[in-house]
């Protein structure tokens, strides 16, 4: 038996596969502590909302709504922080 798809469906699956890239690139960058990852998991939690809205799974909005501002407060949080000067010794002889 063959499934058909809606060309709804067919987008559906793309952003499905799209948000995993997302939210695998940004745990990537995260770690390896770049603020960029932020930037990528804020842009898969705006996706991941419309996924959400237009598969009527409501409740994954107020969850990315909420990760959204964590990674607004991390990213503000991170530019704050210095940056390690390069070339500096650590222990002052």
């Amino acid at each position: 038996m063959q499934h058909s798809y809606a060309p709804n469906d067919m987008l559906m699956l793309r952003l499905d596969y799209i948000s995993c890239g997302l939210t695998i690139s940004s745990t990537i960058l995260v770690g390896r502590k770049r603020w960029e990852g932020w930037i990528v998991a804020a842009l898969n939690s705006v996706l991941i909302c419309v996924i959400g809205w237009n598969t009527s799974e409501l409740g994954f909005i107020p969850a990315n709504l909420f990760c959204l501002v964590l990674y607004a407060y991390n990213l503000r949080r991170w530019s704050k922080i210095p940056a390690p000067e390069v070339g500096k010794a650590r222990h002052s002889q």
